[in-house]
């Protein structure tokens, strides 16, 4: 059952695996990105998201800016003894620990996702059905309802949303052919313990980013 959903914001960072240090993004958002959107909508355990199309809406334009980020994770038994009071209530990340990089990221980005739903029959409930959960998550993106805000790539880039509401097909920024490259498409899941990053050979066609006939590769 399809699903159309316009979503926008004012930067997005589709960080490419290959550049380690500096943050620098895809020209236009990766599948995968697109399900986190949709999930963060509505999720359940018996869905999966299936991504068809990403429609590029605005011209794709890049900034440069600075970030603070942090080169390690937080110490887990010093939360813990903060929450139980037993901290001595100091930063979680010291000084040192803070450092100010360059990335390169998209700015006042628009696309329209199409996508569909699968039912995991072995983690669907008896009374799911695709109906029930089409309804679900038309409800929630009509009301603009989430369970953690959408964001692009990273969560300082908040995205908003609102479901497709014209009767014809989006309209991409431009006509032709563009060739992306490789781009990251999805982890697969199957060996949780050992997720593989899977990449397909993109291209934007008048605009829009065909996933459904993508050839994927590990």
């Amino acid at each position: 059952m399809p699903i159309r959903l316009e979503v926008w914001g004012d930067y997005a960072l589709f960080s490419r695996p290959e550049m380690k240090t500096e943050r620098v993004t895809y020209d236009v958002m990766t599948p995968s990105a697109a399900r986190g959107i949709l999930e963060a909508i509505f999720w359940h355990p018996g869905l999966c998201w299936r991504i068809d199309r990403i429609y590029v809406l605005n011209p794709i334009r890049f900034d440069s800016i600075r970030r603070n980020e942090v080169d390690s994770v937080i110490n887990v038994s010093k939360i813990k003894s903060m929450a139980e009071g037993k901290g001595d209530g100091g930063a979680i990340y010291t000084s040192e620990s803070i450092q100010q990089r360059s990335a390169t990221v998209l700015r006042n980005v628009r696309y329209v996702i199409d996508a569909h739903f699968t039912i995991d029959c072995r983690k669907a409930a008896p009374e799911d059905s695709a109906e029930k959960f089409q309804s679900m998550f038309m409800r929630r993106a009509a009301k603009g309802q989430y369970f953690h805000h959408p964001y692009f790539g990273t969560r300082e880039f908040p995205a908003d949303f609102q479901l497709w509401k014209k009767n014809e097909d989006p309209i991409g920024f431009e006509q032709g052919h563009r060739d992306l490259g490789y781009m990251f498409f999805d982890f697969d899941y199957r060996n949780p313990a050992s997720p593989k990053p899977l990449f397909f050979r993109a291209a934007l066609n008048d605009g829009v980013l065909d996933v459904a006939s993508a050839e994927v590769k590990s």
